[in-house]
């Protein structure tokens, strides 16, 4: 039985690329919003759950329990 000298193997690594790809996609949904100084629902409401989620979709794909 080998071991990999990676500590992340080639699925975190897609899950942890997945939770920055839909950050990314929240931070331009923010600059879509066309009320003045994006006060608007893409703004204010789901732009930043996007990149809430993106943020703890990492988190759990760097901290999930070994099995």
């Amino acid at each position: 039985m080998s071991q990999s000298n990676m500590p992340l193997g080639s699925k975190d690594i897609k899950i942890l690329l997945i939770g920055i790809a839909i950050m990314l996609i929240g931070f331009f949904v923010m600059t879509m919003d066309k009320e003045e100084f994006g006060f608007g629902f893409l703004g204010l409401t789901l732009g930043p759950i996007l990149v809430i989620v993106g943020i703890i979709i990492p988190i759990f794909a760097l901290f999930k329990w070994k099995r």
